[in-house]
């Protein structure tokens, strides 16, 4: 798939060797599908091979319609019937319906040795704010964003290798603690918490994100030191960060033939509190 084929993403690289991965379906607040994943698995592979490319931006692209308190990085999971009909088939065949922790598009991600900085443009739920997670190196916030993780609510388990990095990061009673309990989660606490590493106003966000990226890329970053302290960084944590891609596919799915899943994606649908059977 070549990067102009995309359709949920768009791809652009600049003069300077930055990429733009931008979400483009605002109307959906740009939840994340199969062919989502594709995507962003085949620019992940353009990106690490592109000698041209030295970093990449991932943003959401924003609804001209909406208010700047009211933009979405990404609402997690795109979970609507009959999404993908209208897709050729040489796209079909490429995307795997079984692969919902998105293995192939984080394995692509956590392999690349050029740094990946997140904007996070808004809201970000479920898989919007585990994909960053599990592929930026940097995550920077507008003071208008904030996360949830519903999986709990939905009767489903995480994905994205959230289930290694949330851990990692916070300890395992905390990481628990924001998977047991779907609550939502303030820019300023995500900072405290070191998931993110600034909040900066709405306005500036892509500014301030480009000028990070600047700064780890020739002629104004030693872009090969850098991508040497990512790759030992990263391969230290290879094995873990796929065994809880295994672990996470397994487990969802099964949960996501369960009647618990359809009371919670029901229950969300319809705006109201899900009633769980446990099976």
């Amino acid at each position: 798939m070549q990067t102009t084929d995309f359709s949920d993403i768009s791809y652009q690289l600049d003069s300077d060797g930055i990429v733009t991965v931008s979400l483009t379906t605002p109307e959906r607040k740009n939840a994340l599908s199969g062919l989502t994943a594709l995507e962003l698995y085949w620019a992940a592979k353009h990106f690490r091979e592109d000698d041209n490319a030295l970093a990449m931006i991932l943003t959401g692209a924003p609804d001209l319609q909406s208010e700047p308190t009211r933009q979405a990085f990404s609402s997690g999971g795109y979970f609507v019937p009959g999404i993908y009909d209208e897709l050729p088939e040489e796209i079909l065949t490429q995307i795997d319906m079984t692969d919902i922790a998105m293995k192939r598009t984080v394995l692509e991600f956590f392999a690349c040795d050029k740094p990946v900085l997140a904007a996070i443009n808004g809201l970000a739920i479920g898989g919007g704010f585990t994909l960053p997670l599990a592929v930026a190196d940097q995550i920077y916030l507008s003071e208008y964003a904030w996360a949830r993780l519903p999986f709990a609510s939905l009767g489903i388990s995480a994905e994205l290798a959230s289930t290694y990095m949330l851990p990692l990061f916070l300890g395992m009673q905390k990481a628990k603690e924001l998977l047991f309990y779907p609550e939502k989660i303030e820019p300023q606490e995500l900072l405290d918490l070191g998931i993110a590493n600034a909040v900066v106003p709405h306005d500036e966000l892509l500014s301030f994100t480009r000028e990070k990226a600047l700064q780890l890329i020739p002629p104004r970053g030693a872009g090969a030191s850098i991508r040497a302290m990512k790759r030992i960084v990263h391969q230290q944590r290879l094995a873990e960060v796929t065994i809880a891609l295994d672990l996470e596919n397994e487990v969802l799915n099964e949960l996501m033939k369960s009647e618990d899943f359809a009371e919670g994606l029901m229950a969300r649908i319809e705006k109201r509190t899900p009633l769980f059977k446990g099976r």
